[in-house]
């Protein structure tokens, strides 16, 4: 299906590494992903594994001392890594839009919410006309089902309930229709009633527009209900790729499988959940292996010498572990 689409992020051999004086952390560890046309990808792993590091590496806002060592970052056939900051600027909110984590720290509290709204559509979107400029925000707050919008304009942030601040938030992401919409755990500190509605609109906004979606997040509920594909990271590195029914019905990669055997199942009794023993490793420590071997109840010798290369074992299903034939790389980096 995907090979009839257009790539709108094509990510290859990505390495992100922080330089501090007690040694090099490699925050991302030669990522490859590619994301399409009119496509939602899902981006699973633990906390720490590179997710938002992914995003930050193809927004260039890796926070100092991090940066892009290594690898290719193309948008629509057009190189990130070589573009200048101002280039960067015509690119990052027009053309590519976050959702970020926290709504409460990401909109400022001394602006009301319609002069954050201009800001950016004035940037963007090069409107100065007032009368349009109000529409246009107008538009962007009922597109997110904010029902009275004029009043909503007028208010500050705090004043928001934490669903309505994610609504906002969406409406600034969405204001200029980008080509790709990046969600960094867009639903984290929402209960479920509200976590559901703003999954929901986030779903059928991007349909609306004709966005694609890069979803961040460690909830495979989530990922069920909104992506079509799914990529699980663990310590920096992609390790298994497939569409959701593929994965959630075949999942391959040890990991994975821990992952999903660790998640609550409906009409399933359990007197304990399973858990993935051990500790994600430490991204100071190079590993030459594959990085889950500690943690792997099936890591052979070989897992701890010779990482695994990504081998297809099904149309769309890809992962990188040495129990398929997928021959192996030594990692000399």
């Amino acid at each position: 299906m995907t090979a009839e689409r257009k790539p709108i992020i094509e990510i290859k051999g990505l390495r992100t590494q922080f330089i501090l004086r007690e040694g090099t952390v490699t925050a991302l560890d030669g990522i490859d992903l590619t994301i399409y046309e009119n496509e939602s990808v899902g981006i699973v792993g633990e906390t720490g594994c590179g997710k938002s590091m992914t995003a930050f590496s193809i927004l260039r806002l890796v926070p100092n001392p991090g940066k892009i060592t290594a690898g290719s970052i193309k948008f629509k056939g057009v190189e990130l890594t070589k573009l200048t900051p101002e280039e960067m600027r015509g690119i990052r909110g027009r053309l590519i839009s976050m959702i970020f984590q926290d709504p409460s720290t990401s909109l400022d509290p001394v602006f009301t919410v319609g002069s954050q709204l201009r800001e950016v559509t004035s940037l963007h979107q090069n409107i100065y006309d007032k009368t349009a400029l109000r529409n246009k925000i107008l538009d962007a707050l009922r597109l997110v089902r904010i029902a009275a919008p004029e009043s909503v304009m007028k208010q500050y942030p705090h004043e928001l309930s934490g669903g309505m601040k994610q609504r906002v938030m969406i409406a600034l992401a969405l204001s200029c229709n980008p080509s790709l919409l990046i969600a960094d755990e867009p639903t984290t500190a929402l209960d479920v009633t509200i976590q559901a509605q703003v999954l929901k609109l986030l779903k059928d906004l991007v349909k609306g527009v004709g966005s694609s979606m890069m979803l961040i997040t460690h909830n495979l509920g989530i990922v069920a209900e909104t992506c079509d594909r799914v990529c699980i990271m663990y310590a920096g590195r992609i390790v298994e790729e497939a569409g959701t029914f593929e994965l959630f019905g075949k999942p391959m990669h040890p990991y994975t499988r821990g992952l999903l055997t660790a998640f609550p199942k409906l009409g399933e009794q359990k007197a304990e959940l399973s858990v993935i023993r051990g500790t994600v490793p430490n991204l100071m420590n190079p590993f030459p292996g594959c990085s889950f071997v500690d943690r792997c109840d099936f890591a052979t010798d070989q897992c701890r010498r010779v990482r695994p290369k990504m081998a297809k074992v099904a149309p769309g299903h890809l992962v990188a572990c040495h129990l398929y034939p997928s021959g192996g790389e030594k990692d000399n980096a």
